[in-house]
């Protein structure tokens, strides 16, 4: 048996369920290769680019800025799943300007891919809002800043269904991010310094995350059944709600990105980190590779 280790540098679903519904559905062991899953969301990048990725967004910007030449072997979506929630107030994004967005780091991924929404709404996150900056988790923090005044809006990711979280306390989803920008993100990358692209531990964990996305296609009340393992806190109307109105129609049938779509994102994210577009989406996302077995 083969051995791997992949690392989400994210939590929720958006980065975390198609490789645990692969674990859970025992598609690694299917497929051969013993896959350890860990916690990367503290690692810098020497340390990530010794395992494979879940997280292609940072991968992309490692390679960008950076150099660290990471490629996008898998893909499981092209809508980035984090939304903006706001207090009772604000009705569209432009209405943040002037007030207080709890929001990640500029040089995260969705920190970058918020301030790209940001500015399309027609805003500088440097000037117009006043940014509370903080890392990657649950968002349970967030929610209670938003619950006592302390925050006027945040954004927030997959470890929730924020529709759900709105309605129960009298908010309102200014956006998702989805809508506003794509990308092909989250799915497995490799640095080829370190790991093979044709390694068949690598090749075997891409068939076994494709098997996955058939179940998320397929098999709906499986892929709720696993979805409520995040949503803890959810009923199974919200998690179905949430899987039939942000995952089913989103996530791809087969892994495959959309290169048109990579073009148009690299060249918006290298602008907004304010470096030359120095991939092509063809470069970066080799996702067309065969993995026979």
């Amino acid at each position: 048996m083969y051995t791997i280790d992949l690392a989400y540098v994210g939590r929720g679903l958006h980065e975390e369920l198609v490789a645990y519904i692969a674990d859970q559905q025992g598609y690694y062991a299917d497929e051969g290769v013993h896959v350890a899953l860990r916690d990367g969301c503290s690692w810098d990048e020497e340390r990530l680019r010794h395992c494979a990725t879940i997280g292609l967004g940072r991968a992309l910007q490692s390679r960008l800025a950076n150099g660290i030449p990471w490629v996008a072997l898998h893909v499981n979506t092209h809508h980035p799943l984090f939304w903006f929630l706001a207090r009772p107030g604000p009705a569209t994004l432009a209405d943040l300007a002037g007030r207080r967005l709890a929001v990640h780091a500029a040089h995260t991924a969705p920190g970058c891919f918020a301030r790209i929404v940001l500015r399309q709404a027609g805003l500088d996150p440097d000037r117009d809002i006043h940014t509370i900056v903080r890392p990657p988790g649950d968002y349970g923090m967030d929610l209670r800043r938003l619950h006592d005044g302390g925050i006027d809006a945040a954004l927030v990711g997959s470890t929730m269904a924020p529709e759900a979280i709105a309605a129960e306390h009298g908010w309102r989803v200014l956006a998702w991010v989805g809508d506003h920008f794509r990308i092909p993100t989250v799915g497995v990358a490799v640095d080829p310094t370190h790991i093979r692209p044709d390694d068949p531990a690598v090749q075997a964990v891409v068939r076994a995350h494709r098997r996955a996305l058939q179940v998320i296609h397929n098999e709906s009340g499986t892929t709720v059944r696993h979805i409520r393992t995040f949503l803890g806190r959810h009923t199974a109307d919200e998690a179905r709600a949430h899987y039939e109105a942000f995952i089913a129609p989103y996530f791809t049938t087969d892994g495959q990105a959309d290169l048109g779509i990579g073009a148009t994102a690299i060249t918006a994210v290298a602008a907004e980190l304010g470096v030359p577009a120095t991939v092509t989406a063809a470069e970066f996302y080799r996702t067309a590779a065969t993995c026979p077995r």
